[in-house]
């Protein structure tokens, strides 16, 4: 008898414990098949060993790390497949087909640097497919896949993508753009798959979001996804899409956001779409850098307003703490002509332009409660 209640006992664990592994097995199926909102592009292959992170620290006399960070605004770069216009096109032949054109007058500014972060703006794919809801759109942005190789020529190492143009074809067309970048080096950031870059032994989450028709929405999301990236990295970076297109000053909601980001453990805030030049808040001790305007912009071969800026600042860093975070900025135009736009932005030399473009931002930031009363030119 006690051999038979053995044998019925072991019998029951092996089918509870199958019963467990089939439980286990479902659950395992059902978080493999359920997608974040735009599913990510994997790599298929392993990744090669990337270099120490903290091989190429550099200490400073007290003990500290000093990081320099420069932010531009748009790359929009390729062709509209809603116009006949070849505008890059025509000027990529006059540049002998070099991509790298573009970066000419700026590769030093980047390569001096400790990471240097654009928002890209367009697809990058071989093929596409334009979505119905699109077909009416004015303007859909695509470039060869092969272009992404220029921004890691040139010390571009994060992208951020999350604009009004990454969906231009689609899923699909996101997918293959994050493949580009990613297979070019780059390393990109969209609403649903922050990235985190390390320098000098230091992580830095860099997080991208659009806000069009979404901000209440993101007023809960975005504290709550930098609050958690503060606890996992040194520095945490939001980037917003937002704003009206030839808006010179953030609206309300802007405002809003972008200080709320700070609250909750943001140490920098770049924005950019408005095709235009905004001006800098320093609310709580970190830069709220509302459009830093169009960097290189594809979209029109002489825009109104050409100013842009090269946003720089420098963390200095010890034992955990931000000690001084000073900027600078460096007033540009997107193109090194005055008669057309040749997609080379160009920082001005002239006083007057220059100073024009420092009046241009205190102006529209007189009505800000936090704007900084100065735009140095250079390290204090």
């Amino acid at each position: 008898m006690k051999k038979l209640a053995a044998a019925i006992l072991c019998l029951l664990l092996v089918c509870c414990t199958a019963l467990a592994e089939q439980e286990m097995s479902w659950q395992q199926m059902l978080q493999i098949a359920t997608p974040s909102p735009i599913p990510p592009y994997l790599p298929t292959s392993t990744p090669e060993p990337t270099a120490d992170p903290n091989a190429d620290i550099r200490f400073e006399a007290d003990g500290s790390i000093v990081l320099t960070i420069t932010a531009v605004g748009d790359v929009t770069i390729g062709r509209n497949v809603q116009s006949s216009s070849t505008i890059f096109q025509k000027e990529l032949e006059r540049q002998g087909g070099d991509m790298n054109f573009i970066f000419r007058n700026t590769k030093q500014i980047f390569a001096e640097d400790d990471l240097s972060i654009i928002n890209f703006e367009g697809v990058l794919a071989e093929k596409y497919t334009i979505p119905s809801s699109k077909k009416g759109n004015s303007f859909l942005f695509i470039a060869s896949p092969e272009y992404a190789q220029a921004l890691a020529n040139n010390s571009i190492e994060v992208a951020t993508i999350e604009n009004n143009h990454i969906d231009d074809f689609g899923d699909q067309g996101r997918r293959d753009t994050q493949r580009a970048l990613a297979e070019a080096g780059i390393q990109w950031a969209d609403e649903y798959h922050p990235t985190v870059y390390t320098v000098q032994g230091l992580k830095i989450a860099i997080l991208s979001y659009k806000t069009f028709d979404y901000y209440n929405t993101l007023f809960t999301k975005v504290p709550q996804e930098v609050e958690k990236a503060k606890k996992e990295n040194d520095l945490v970076f939001v980037c917003f899409h937002w704003g009206a297109e030839k808006d010179y000053a953030p609206n309300a909601n802007q405002q809003k956001l972008g200080r709320m980001a700070v609250d909750a453990g943001a140490d920098l805030v770049i924005g950019h779409h408005s095709h235009r030049i905004n001006p800098i808040e320093k609310y709580n001790g970190k830069y709220i850098v509302y459009s830093v305007g169009n960097f290189s912009f594809a979209g029109n071969n002489k825009p109104d307003d050409m100013s842009t800026f090269i946003f720089q600042t420098r963390f200095r860093i010890k034992d955990g703490e931000i000690i001084s975070n000073p900027f600078r900025i460096i007033p540009s135009r997107i193109s090194s002509r005055t008669d057309r736009n040749d997609f080379a932005p160009t920082p001005y030399t002239e006083t007057m332009q220059i100073n024009n473009t420092i009046k241009i931002m205190k102006d529209n930031g007189k009505k800000l409660q936090y704007a900084v009363s100065e735009y140095p030119l250079d390290w204090e």
